[in-house]
């Protein structure tokens, strides 16, 4: 028996075939290596300027059906699309997409039911209490679906929240128009506030778009819930569907047949079918529609908001200190010169300023108060520009802005006073108004943004986008509270008690809310004032939750005394705008 020799052992001869056999797989790698990377370049040349033989070869391969190359380096794209340019999203699309919400829970799902069937139901006969009571279990919605998705409310959270639910009490007790429209609104991007949680501009303002593009995303969110959790009962409840789809379509096709064949069988047929020809079907289903939507889209917002606030604003260049304090300087300049001969007119009196100019007092004060107005809103243009372009070269250029800006914010507060006084002195001459309540309560909010605006710069606040709104919010809420039209006939019921002069004819385009105040005035002239508003009340067959608390008082008002439909109406003084 021989010992066969070791494979390993330094006695171990070479194989030449082994030896050959190595060099041609080295050989073939290497050629595949070689061929690889000329077919990337070759890709990489026609995807940059493709020749019309790699246009060929692309829409050849396209036709015989060639499967896509796969590989995650490389992005397949169509062969149409190898000459056609990258069109990247903008960068703040990016920044600003929300992440995707957890599953819908069923919660969520109840309380946008019942918002719908709630704006179905009641908001049919008008607007009032009914609001509230749709508001409650949109929140809800709102609420379960931020809970599942880890958000907490936070202290903003419970402002925007509460005074939203606040403003649509005006509805409630108000019934002016305009008023109530700009509670309406207002309590709606307040709410989008409170779903989004922006503290900077941007955020501020883009929030209510936010929730407007939330409809889609919220449709798709509900019915992928659905879907999944219908997946395991698919199979019993399709076949009912389609059963009964069917049994409608016979129904309909021989039950139109018998009808047409046998008048005693169509009436039957008739008084079996409801009458929806004034029942405002359509409406409700409109209204179930936009109620299922909107509350939808506030908890798709709640789960998953996009993040307005990674919107940045590029600050714009900065100017050198001459070039941006100089015009500002002059400005100042002007607007004191203006309040000092504001302050010597105050003194010498106004019968001797207008002697002067030869305008009565009406028309010195009707015409200053637009211009004052226009001047408000414009220093805030200014100062919005100014601070885009301030110098920001150190601790020098801060002291200067917030002297500059801070004086031009003082001087304008007490052009804002002289705006009010205009006003006073044109309400004295001719009465109160609709167009002079709201623009005087504009001009009040214009001055408390300065005012707010005047602390930011002193104290760096970047609380003042969330302010502002606040205070629009607050200053809404007051205006429907107060209710113009009650204000307009209180305040000419008082002139009337003091100077014996009224116009009648503007009252009977008043609201409801003015007939407290208008019930007082003596006859003829209170069924004068009234007689526009009662028509306007109309027969009163509204729901308790579509009538406004103001209507209901001053439908009771007009039953006690009712309105004489023969009273003659002295001749009206005109001169109002």
């Amino acid at each position: 028996m021989t010992d066969s020799p070791s494979r390993t052992g330094p006695a171990a001869e070479p194989d030449p075939s082994a030896e050959v056999e190595a060099a041609a797989q080295a050989e073939a790698e290497a050629e595949a290596e070689a061929g690889a990377k000329a077919q990337v370049q070759a890709e990489s040349r026609d995807a940059v300027e493709p020749s019309s033989a790699a246009r060929t070869r692309a829409r050849g391969e396209h036709h015989q059906g060639a499967a896509p190359p796969q590989g995650p380096a490389r992005q397949y794209r169509e062969p149409w699309q190898q000459w056609q340019p990258r069109r990247e999203p903008p960068a703040w699309q990016a920044e600003v997409k929300p992440e995707p919400p957890a599953r819908i829970r069923t919660a969520t799902l109840w309380s946008s039911l019942a918002t719908a069937l709630l704006s179905a139901l009641l908001l049919r006969d008008g607007i009032g209490l009914n609001l509230l009571f749709v508001a409650v279990p949109a929140a809800l919605a709102a609420f379960f679906a931020a809970r599942a998705a880890g958000r907490l409310p936070r202290p903003w959270t419970l402002v925007w929240a509460g005074g939203g639910l606040a403003l649509l009490a005006v509805p409630a007790l108000r019934d002016a128009g305009l008023p109530v429209f700009l509670a309406v609104v207002s309590a709606v991007a307040l709410g989008a506030l409170a779903l989004h949680g922006s503290r900077t501009w941007p955020g501020v303002l883009l929030g209510p778009v936010g929730l407007v593009g939330a409809v889609g995303p919220g449709t798709v969110w509900a019915l992928r819930g659905l879907r999944e959790r219908a997946g395991g009962t698919r199979g019993r409840v399709v076949p009912v569907l389609r059963a009964l789809a069917v049994a409608a379509v016979l129904l309909i096709v021989f039950g139109t047949l018998f009808a047409s064949a046998d008048a005693a069988f169509a009436e039957l047929l008739g008084s079996l079918t409801p009458d929806v020809s004034d029942s405002g079907a359509p409406w409700q289903l409109l209204l179930f529609g936009l109620g299922l939507l909107g509350a939808l889209a506030a908890a798709h917002t709640a789960a998953s908001p996009p993040r307005w606030d990674r919107v940045t604003v590029r600050p714009g260049k900065a100017r050198g200190r001459t070039e941006w304090a100089l015009p500002l300087i002059v400005l100042n300049l002007l607007f004191a010169a203006f309040i000092a001969v504001q302050l010597v007119v105050l003194l010498a009196g106004y019968d001797a300023v207008m002697a002067e100019t030869g305008l009565t007092p009406a028309q010195y004060a009707r015409q200053g108060f637009w211009q004052l107005l226009w001047v408000t809103l414009l220093v805030l243009v200014v100062m919005v520009a100014a601070i885009r372009w301030a110098p920001r070269g150190g601790a020098r250029d801060a002291v200067l802005v917030r002297a500059v800006l801070g004086t031009l914010c003082v001087l304008t507060l007490v052009v804002v006073a002289a705006a009010l006084r205009r006003m006073d002195l044109y309400v004295d001459a001719f009465g109160l108004t609709r167009l002079r309540v709201s623009v005087t309560a504009m001009e009040l909010w214009l001055g408390l943004v300065i005012v707010l605006m005047l602390v930011a710069g002193a104290t760096k606040g970047r609380w003042l986008p969330r302010a502002v709104a606040a205070s629009a919010g607050a200053a809404v809420l007051a205006f429907g509270l107060v209710s113009p039209d009650a204000l307009v006939a209180e305040r000419n019921v008082q002139r009337y008690e003091r100077t014996h002069k009224i116009d009648v004819e503007y009252f009977r385009e008043l609201s409801a809310d003015a007939v407290p105040a208008l019930d007082r005035l003596p006859e003829p002239l209170r069924s004068c004032a009234l007689r526009g508003i009662a028509d306007g009340l109309g027969p009163g067959d509204e729901p308790w939750y579509a009538t406004s608390l103001a209507e209901s008082r001053a439908r009771d008002l007009l039953a006690k005394r009712g309105v004489r439909s023969d009273a003659t109406c002295p001749g009206e003084n005109r001169y109002r705008w």
